[in-house]
């Protein structure tokens, strides 16, 4: 059997992020263990992380700061759970784009193998933003910008990879014109 030393190394900084944060249990954590999927949608049924304080509405300022130490940084792609729109007490893991902070929250945009620049085209909604490691199958993936979610760090599942300054920079374009950010 090959091994992955990226999915070694993603399992390793995860343990040890488990283990910083054993004494220090918080409501935002993801409860365990995990419900099984529903078998029509894929989702996960369950509890969201208690108190999530809701999509972020105001402006930031976006940065692109990806560190190889193990930790969550902007301009990278990492994996967490994240709550349906419609209703925040189910949710889903899913790869997010972090694309800057909120205080003690990490600001990201949900990415979907859906093609859905086309028909988003005149909203701006959606941006394309290529294939990546995060994805095992290479699919294509779009950044959701209409949406914007507050994410605790010790929150996330694993890391997935950068996403490369250029594309970085297309999504920072599409959420000034959108948001206003700066």
């Amino acid at each position: 059997m090959a091994i992955n030393f990226r999915m070694l190394g993603d399992a390793v900084r995860a343990g040890l992020r488990l283990l910083r944060n054993a004494d220090k249990p918080t409501a935002h954590q993801r409860p365990a263990p995990r419900p099984a999927r529903t078998e029509a949608t894929g989702t996960q049924r369950g509890v969201p992380p208690a108190g999530y304080p809701g999509d972020f509405n105001g402006r930031a300022e976006i940065r692109y700061a990806p560190q190889p130490d193990g930790e969550p940084d902007p301009g990278e792609v990492v994996w967490t759970w994240v709550p349906f729109e419609e209703d925040y007490s189910r949710g889903k893991d899913r790869p997010v784009l972090i694309v800057g902070r909120n205080g003690k929250y990490l600001l990201g945009l949900m990415l979907t193998s859906m093609d859905r620049v086309p028909e988003a085209s005149t909203s701006g909604a959606y941006i394309d933003v290529g294939a990546g490691g995060w994805d095992r199958q290479g699919r294509p993936s779009e950044a959701k910008l209409d949406r914007v979610l507050q994410i605790l760090p010790d929150s996330i599942r694993r890391e997935g990879a950068v996403l490369d300054r250029g594309r970085f920079d297309a999504v920072a374009a599409g959420l000034r014109k959108r948001h206003g950010w700066t």
